[in-house]
C-alpha cells in the first residue's frame, strides 16, 4: 500500500504529516477493518489516516466509523459513482460551483442558498447530489491536498430557502463518510431566518467541524475574501476577475 511520499506528507496539513507512530496506527486500522470487511482493501491508506483523524487517533473508535462508512457507500451508492441523471433537478438549479483556489491550495466551493427551494427538493435526490458533489470534488483535489474550502453566500435567502432537513442531511453525509475533507467555511450575507436555522442545526455538528465555519460581517467581506483569495481566484460575484460557470461545465477543468 502506498502511504505516500514527503510531499504528501508536507501538504496534507497539521495532523503529524508522515509521522511514524500515526502510519503504524494507520496500519493497525487497517488490520482491524479488513478483518471485518473485505471492502476495506479497496480503500487507500491516506482515506483510513482522515477516519483516524476525525476520531483523534482512537483506533476503536476510527474502526468503528470506517465500518459504519463501508456499509453507508453500499447502500448510497450501490451501482458505484452517481450519475448527472441521478441528479438532473439538483443540477439544474446551479446554486453550487466547484470553482479555482485558495491562496492554500484548497479548491473552493461556492453555495448559493437563494436557489435552494425546500418545498421543490426531493430529499433522496438531495442526499445522492451531496453525495455526487462530494465525490466529484475530491477526485478533482490536486495531488497532495487533502481538503477542500467553500464560500456560502446567503444573499437573498428567506423562508423559502429555510431548510433544516437538508442541511441536517449534508452535514452527516459529511461528517461520517467524509472526514477531514471540509476545511474552512465562510458564511457571507448572513441573514435572520438562516440563524434561527443555524442554531437548530449547531448541537448536531461535531465539535472539530464547528470551528471550520467562519460568519463574515458585511464590513469584513472583502478583506476577508481578498485574504483568502487571490484576485484571478476570486469570482466576479465579489468583485473579482473568475467567472463562474455551470457545474458541468466547470467540474474537472479548473486550472489549479
Amino acid at each position: 500500500m502506498d502511504r505516500g511520499g514527503d510531499e504528501q506528507g508536507k501538504q496534507s496539513g497539521g495532523h503529524g504529516g508522515n509521522d511514524v507512530t500515526e502510519w503504524k496506527k494507520v496500519a493497525e486500522l487497517r488490520a482491524i477493518v479488513e478483518a471485518q470487511d473485505p471492502a476495506a482493501k479497496e480503500e487507500d491508506d491516506f482515506m483510513l489516516r482522515r477516519f483516524l483523524r476525525a476520531r483523534d487517533h482512537n483506533v476503536g473508535k476510527a474502526s468503528a466509523m470506517f465500518l459504519k462508512y463501508l456499509a453507508w457507500k453500499r447502500a448510497a451508492k450501490p451501482n458505484g459513482p452517481i450519475t448527472d441523471d441521478e441528479v438532473r433537478n439538483e443540477l439544474a438549479q446551479e446554486k453550487l460551483y466547484v470553482q479555482g483556489h485558495d491562496k492554500m491550495g484548497c479548491p473552493m466551493v461556492y453555495l448559493f442558498g437563494c436557489r435552494h427551494i425546500a418545498a421543490k427538493r426531493d430529499i433522496n435526490e438531495f442526499k445522492r447530489y451531496v453525495v455526487y458533489i462530494l465525490d466529484n470534488t475530491c477526485a478533482n483535489l490536486p495531488a497532495g491536498q487533502e481538503k477542500f474550502a467553500a464560500v456560502v453566500d446567503l444573499k437573498g435567502f428567506g423562508y423559502a430557502n429555510c431548510d433544516v432537513r437538508a442541511m441536517l442531511e449534508s452535514l452527516d453525509i459529511m461528517q461520517n463518510n467524509y472526514p477531514e475533507r471540509l476545511g474552512r467555511v465562510l458564511l457571507i450575507h448572513v441573514p435572520y431566518v438562516f440563524m434561527a436555522a443555524w442554531k437548530m442545526v449547531y448541537p448536531f455538528i461535531d465539535d472539530n467541524t464547528k470551528k471550520k465555519f467562519v460568519f463574515v460581517a458585511d464590513k469584513d467581506l472583502d478583506a476577508t475574501l481578498r485574504d483568502a483569495l487571490d484576485e484571478h481566484q476570486l469570482p466576479e460575484e465579489f468583485g473579482g476577475k473568475l467567472k463562474l460557470q455551470g457545474y458541468n461545465n466547470a467540474s474537472g477543468a479548473t486550472d489549479y
